[in-house]
């Protein structure tokens, strides 16, 4: 086992590392940029380094942080979710310093990470795939493909994820005015302009697998989760194990999730995700190499910490269980408490917490890394912290979930809370009956007021005071 791990992320991921690495009696170091100098992370950590430069480009600074690493007598680095998690380079960096990279050898994220190559080698071992094109050099290409696969179709960047570089077209003159802002997205957001055309799949559920794999052959699944509840390809709500799969369905797709783990030697924890149409098929979409944000529900529902178990595969431990050891007890739901407006097409909001309240009891679990005090910078995701509930069954988690989150208070900022209330109240959602669209569908139900801050009214009482005294 390792003695001291790096954690090259920042916020609630790098909190939630630095308790599993204390659990297993791992000493931590966490990286930060100025504006993260005081967060709870890096408290928490038994030691803690400043990287730079500016508030972003340290985190992604592969050579600084290895040789930070070398310094700080790290002798393994676990990258989270985002930033460098799913950079073949960095893993190649870390194996050439003589690091360990907490996450899959470099050649599966490598062949993982672009979409039209994983869509081809898909096709080649059997698992199905949406209908769609090669990489595009042009709009009579784009158009040509997209009229020969059929409308409506999604332009999709090769090395994308986190939903940019989506375009979805309805005709051929949304291709062509669509294409080039789908290859400048994809050029500006990840330093590859590569971009393709599936067939776009109306009102799916978007279904993912947790697959666990070590350095000795041995690969399974923890079951699924249902991530279709989504604003512009962001993930807001998820649930597992999902409420649209029979026993039939989960083991067919979670044998083709391992079988995608397969096809690429993959060592470490992962996630396989599919789309689901209204007939029950199921397509690839693509796999993620790292840690899943919504990794705490699978975690519920199995009793396995997901974390440690990444940390354990890369000291070499083989997996303790088989395929029929996993068992999913009960449900789990995660809502992303986001600095965010619903009701101003989810904006980001940044600002000073002025009040913090969070919730408890049986079956609640938060992760997050904000407190009454902390200010929600501009330059990273708006993700506050995630609340999760488990339940022995459905209606007990909605029940929970919508207790918990009336009990939630942050002020200072905006939040997704009071918009997660009326998705736990909406018959729709608790059916289970929804798919990506069901944001945009269910608009109009989920509206509500802004709650009035109690300090807001404070002050303006104080200052009625002050104005009545000076009469």
């Amino acid at each position: 086992m390792f003695k001291k791990v790096l954690i090259t992320n920042r916020g609630e991921i790098a909190l939630r590392i630095i308790r599993a690495c204390n659990e297993l009696g791992l000493r931590t170091v966490a990286i930060h940029s100025e504006a993260d100098a005081t967060t709870l992370y890096v408290k928490k950590a038994d030691e803690a380094a400043l990287i730079g430069p500016g508030p972003l480009a340290g985190y992604l600074n592969i050579y600084g942080i290895i040789d930070l690493a070398k310094q700080m007598g790290a002798d393994a680095i676990h990258p989270g979710y985002g930033f460098l998690s799913e950079n073949a380079e960095f893993g190649r960096a870390c194996a050439d310093a003589g690091i360990i990279f907490i996450g899959p050898h470099p050649q599966a994220i490598k062949d993982m990470g672009l979409k039209i190559e994983a869509r081809q080698k898909m096709a080649s071992i059997g698992v199905p795939v949406i209908p769609g094109s090669t990489a595009l050099h042009s709009e009579e290409e784009a158009v040509e493909a997209a009229e020969k696969i059929g409308y409506p179709v999604i332009l999709k960047a090769s090395a994308g994820g986190g939903g940019r570089g989506l375009r979805v077209c309805w005709n051929a003159n949304n291709v062509r005015r669509m294409l080039p802002l789908a290859v400048g997205e994809a050029k500006k957001a990840f330093g590859n302009d590569a971009v393709f055309i599936e067939k776009y799949i109306e009102e799916p559920h978007h279904i993912e697998f947790q697959i666990v794999a070590d350095k000795h052959g041995n690969v399974i699944h923890l079951g699924e989760r249902d991530c279709s509840l989504q604003r512009r390809h962001q993930k807001l709500v998820e649930i597992a194990p999902s409420l649209i799969l029979d026993d039939k369905l989960r083991r067919e797709m979670g044998e083709a999730a391992v079988t995608v783990a397969r096809s690429v030697g993959y060592d470490n924890v992962g996630t396989v995700e599919f789309l689901v149409d209204k007939n029950r098929n199921y397509y690839f979409l693509e796999m993620n190499t790292r840690i899943q944000v919504e990794h705490t529900i699978t975690e519920e529902i199995t009793g396995i910490d997901l974390v440690q178990t990444m940390i354990r595969i890369a000291a070499g431990e083989k997996l303790p269980l088989k395929q029929e050891d996993v068992t999913l007890r009960g449900y789990a739901i995660q809502c992303r408490i986001n600095a965010e407006d619903p009701l101003n097409d989810f904006l980001p909001a940044i600002g000073k917490i002025t009040g913090y309240y969070s919730p408890g009891g049986y079956g609640v679990r938060i992760d997050g890394n904000v407190y009454r005090g902390y200010t929600v910078p501009p330059y990273y995701d708006s993700l506050l912290a995630k609340l999760v509930v488990r339940g022995e069954t459905w209606d007990e988690t909605v029940r929970r979930m919508h207790r918990c989150l009336s009990e939630y208070v942050i002020r200072g900022v905006k939040t997704t809370i009071p918009y997660y209330k009326k998705v736990m109240e909406d018959p729709k959602f608790i059916s289970g009956n929804f798919s990506t669209r069901y944001v945009e569908e269910q608009a109009e139900k989920l509206s509500y007021e802004h709650e009035k801050d109690p300090a807001d009214a404070a002050i303006a009482i104080a200052a009625a005071i002050v104005a009545h005294s000076k009469v």
